[in-house]
């Protein structure tokens, strides 16, 4: 029988400006919850985010991470951009550059990439308005499905395309754990979105219920 292979475990280095997000995103989550972690770095941060998922429902977990994301953005610094800046191909291009640049704290390596997208006249243009993960840092540390869906891609959409103006559609593969954003493109409603459909991550999720067809944490 061929032995079972063993997940590879990807090690990061953080830098003083990782480390600043860091402490920051957990300090404003920690706000939020109105609760600590013991726990220090990056395991402190998806603490925190395990803390928010326990005894709430999908909606509520998804309403503390939009609480977070707005505190940490001035309201009329969001108003300018939503008024003043259409979600042109220059905005998408410049969103995707930046997204890459400051959010590999969070996600691990990433880079710029060409994604396709559909125009409100049916034409479909290609632009490097999009972001190749290539191994999410935040699934992977948590190993669910939920958190990843509830925790990251909705809320996250939900603020750049409602809040900033500039729409964004995030697709995680669950099977290899990487992710693509693609500023520009329209979410899909849940019932249209493939990732609500995705079971437990067997050998990942403490928690997991294989039996399930769906993560029982997507709601």
């Amino acid at each position: 029988m061929q032995p079972k292979a063993v997940p590879t475990v990807t090690e990061y280095h953080d830098n003083l400006i990782d480390r600043l997000f860091i402490w920051l995103f957990s300090w404003k989550m920690s706000q939020a919850l109105g609760a600590g972690t013991q726990v220090s770095g990056y395991g402190g941060f998806v603490d925190l985010s395990k803390q928010i998922v326990q005894g709430r429902d999908a909606q509520q977990q998804q309403a503390i991470v939009a609480q977070v994301l707005q505190s940490l953005v001035p309201a009329p610094v969001l108003w300018t951009i939503r008024t003043f800046f259409a979600p042109t191909r220059l905005v998408c291009v410049l969103n995707a550059w930046f997204a890459a640049k400051m959010f590999e704290w969070l996600v691990g390596p990433c880079e710029v990439v060409v994604a396709k997208i559909e125009l409100a006249d049916g034409t479909v243009r290609s632009q490097p308005s999009g972001v190749q993960i290539e191994k999410c840092r935040y699934l992977a540390d948590s190993g669910c499905v939920g958190m990843c869906v509830n925790m990251c891609k909705v809320p996250t959409q939900a603020f750049f395309t409602e809040k900033f103006g500039i729409p964004l559609t995030m697709i995680p593969n669950f099977e290899d754990l990487s992710c693509e954003m693609i500023f520009g493109k329209i979410p899909p409603l849940p019932e249209a979105d493939v990732a609500y459909q995705q079971p437990c991550l067997k050998g990942q999720c403490p928690t997991a219920n294989l039996t399930a067809a769906a993560c029982p944490k997507l709601g």
